[in-house]
């Protein structure tokens, strides 16, 4: 009985991706596992105009009372991470090709093109995601960043959006969500990422949320053509308007920012220089 279930338990870790299949099904000594020669660290892209203005929003710890020294941890490991795969600038309205192992189909990597509609979380935690429309149907992959399994990010077309983000995409018209599976880079050449401006046009109500609450702050809408005064009315009964005056809810990075880009710009450098005198 022990045996069987020891057995049922390998057999269930092994369908969620824990236990590979050779580790699984071998009788005897597990498979050696043999590890690469050396850390490969991507080139960077970008200009170096681009890579000194931008810091990843992950590495910016939230404002609370908890020990700096555990983000110090997790910034460490973020930091070995990216010297093994190259995390490109991008923004929330940018198109992204993401390449991830499957741990279902050996050899078989996993390639998803969308528009990033969100990035939320910090540290370890931090995860962005895509939106495409694929047959007709809306699909959304939500990826971690620091994952083990990406094998690469692309950023097919580098642009910012008014909003923090995007999902009312989920009740706007398939088109502005479609993003072609085969598109090609496109080259960006200038000083300053172009923000997009458009108003999207919205499905028929009823939404899967009610964005006339968040109109004040949502620029991405045109509410004047999907409102009735009834909508208007409930709105405006659920406004807070005094948060855009609240001088609180926000706090200064500026200095951190500056900090923590100047460690893990000095960390990659040496990585790089070690890799090269090896």
């Amino acid at each position: 009985m022990a045996a069987a279930g020891g057995r049922s338990l390998l057999l269930a870790r092994y369908r969620t991706g824990f236990v590979t299949p050779a580790r699984l099904l071998t009788d005897g000594e597990p498979t050696k596992f043999t590890p690469p020669v050396k850390p490969i660290i991507a080139p960077k892209t970008g200009s170096q105009e681009s890579q000194k203005r931008f810091l990843s929003p992950e590495f910016i710890p939230p404002r609370c009372r908890k020990d700096p020294l555990v983000f110090y941890v997790e910034r460490q490991d973020m930091i070995e991470r990216r010297k093994v795969i190259t995390i490109p600038e991008f923004y929330v309205g940018s198109i992204l090709a993401v390449t991830m192992s499957d741990p279902h189909a050996s050899g078989k990597p996993n390639r998803f093109v969308g528009l990033c509609i969100q990035r939320s979380g910090k540290g370890l935690g931090a995860t962005f995601l895509l939106r495409n429309i694929i047959d007709g149907q809306g699909v959304e992959m939500k990826y971690d960043l620091y994952s083990p399994r990406i094998q690469e990010i692309e950023v097919l077309k580098l642009e910012k959006r008014q909003d923090n983000n995007l999902l009312y995409l989920r009740d706007a018209l398939p088109e502005y969500s479609t993003v072609d599976v085969n598109m090609k880079p496109i080259v960006f050449r200038e000083s300053e990422v172009p923000v997009n401006t458009m108003q999207v046009k919205m499905k028929p109500r009823p939404w899967s949320k009610r964005w006339e609450q968040d109109k004040h702050h949502i620029k991405g809408i045109a509410f004047e053509y999907y409102l009735l005064e009834k909508h208007i009315k409930r709105a405006e009964k659920s406004a807070k308007p005094w948060l855009e005056f609240d001088m609180l809810r926000e706090y200064d990075t500026t200095a951190i920012e500056k900090k923590i880009l100047a460690e893990v710009t000095e960390k990659l450098a040496q990585a790089t220089t070690n890799q090269t005198t090896a």
